[in-house]
């Protein structure tokens, strides 16, 4: 058997060890039942918990330590509530997220990758049947842009303070993530032709094309920047002939994502702005319940890449046994199929859990179930 593959399970606050739990219940089927090259080891920090313990979210070496895993599985971080208790430990979200920014940074997990395909089974919040056809891809720069969390206040707290908050982008990190955009784009116009189910764009120019990249700005009003999106955006098109191209401004993409999402392909979007789009892309595929998000490094494979759920801790049902464990198993299947391009039997066992998922979400999506009775079920297809 091969080296095996390590993930660092980081359950963090609220649902998060509750839905965490049924995505290692997953793994560990999988794994008896494929003879998976998998282990992994449960950290019980970054967490409300830990600070209230220790002083801190996550002990200092934590990123020196999750180095030696080849992924990271977190479950969701902030308050744990509940909030009805008024002497619950609350942490600011600048504390309780922090890690979140420190282990995508400090990895260069520059890619933020979130599908948003609309499943069956899955909630439709669009009225338009149009909107069964909903199929993109939505990348966000993750290591740059607007979150370099380069700033300040002074003289805080006065009638007279001034805070600072810093915007960085770089001519590489913007080629890097437009041009990851593009190649993904490629590969899902090839899974699209595999399976018989094509698509069409146009683009301003005319052409059209079985894919499509759509780069979001807000040049009109953040011109430095925008420009620079746009110019790169360009220049990296010329690469890609058989790409349609297409441009938004922020403000009008998430009216499009409103009025005609079935219209896009990839999205490609800046820290802030894609982290606006992600959710409301998620919503528009189901919902965060069912949305899966991945942190990603693709230079370095020796850098641990991070996957969780899109949605938050949701305080308000942490504990009670009722939050959906959907969008952790989709991102745990996700998980394996990163892993899966050093090993390709864990591809294959990520395509297992995904498609169990998805049959469970096809066949139960309009009940009401707890976190368990979703989490057997899904066993159960596994076989």
């Amino acid at each position: 058997m091969p080296q095996p593959l390590r993930i660092a399970v980081t359950p963090g606050d609220g649902i998060g060890p509750e839905v965490v739990a049924e995505a290692i219940n997953c793994l560990e089927r999988l794994r008896k039942k494929h003879q998976l090259p998998l282990e992994w080891t449960r950290f019980p920090w970054p967490s409300h918990a830990w600070h209230e313990q220790h002083g801190e979210v996550m002990p200092a070496d934590a990123l020196e330590q999750l180095a030696h895993y080849d992924a990271i599985l977190l479950g969701a971080l902030g308050d744990p509530g509940p909030a009805d208790d008024p002497e619950r430990y609350l942490l600011s979200d600048s504390v309780s997220l922090a890690p979140l920014l420190d282990m995508r940074k400090g990895f260069d997990q520059w890619v933020c990758e979130r599908p948003a395909r609309l499943l069956p089974g899955a909630r439709q919040y669009l009225a338009d049947d149009r909107a069964r056809d909903i199929d993109m891809l939505v990348i966000r720069e993750n290591s740059e842009g607007e979150y370099v969390g380069q700033g300040g206040r002074l003289r805080q707290g006065t009638e007279h303070e001034v805070a600072t908050q810093m915007e960085v982008f770089t001519r590489r990190g913007t080629e890097r993530i437009i041009r990851y955009g593009f190649e993904q784009a490629r590969l899902r116009a090839e899974t699209r032709r595999a399976e018989g189910r094509q698509r069409e764009f146009r683009s301003h120019h005319g052409q059209v094309a079985e894919s499509q990249v759509c780069i979001i700005t807000k040049r009109n009003a953040l011109r430095y920047w925008g420009d620079m999106y746009t110019e790169v955006f360009e220049d990296v098109a010329r690469d890609y002939p058989d790409v349609a191209t297409h441009h938004e401004l922020i403000d009008a993409a998430c009216m499009k994502f409103v009025q005609a999402p079935w219209a896009f392909d990839v999205v490609v979007a800046s820290n802030l702005q894609g982290d606006i789009l992600t959710d409301l892309a998620a919503v528009l595929s189901g919902g965060m319940g069912v949305a899966p998000s991945c942190n990603l490094n693709p230079d370095n494979p020796d850098m641990p890449s991070m996957f969780e759920p899109t949605h938050g801790s949701a305080p308000d049902i942490a504990g009670q046994g009722l939050a959906d464990p959907t969008a952790m198993l989709f991102t745990a299947a996700r998980m394996l199929e990163w892993l899966g391009r050093r090993e390709p039997l864990l591809a294959r066992a990520g395509q297992e859990l995904f498609d169990a998922v998805a049959a469970d979400l096809a066949e139960n999506g309009n009940q009401r179930r707890d976190t368990r009775a979703i989490g057997d079920s899904v066993l159960a297809r596994l076989g």
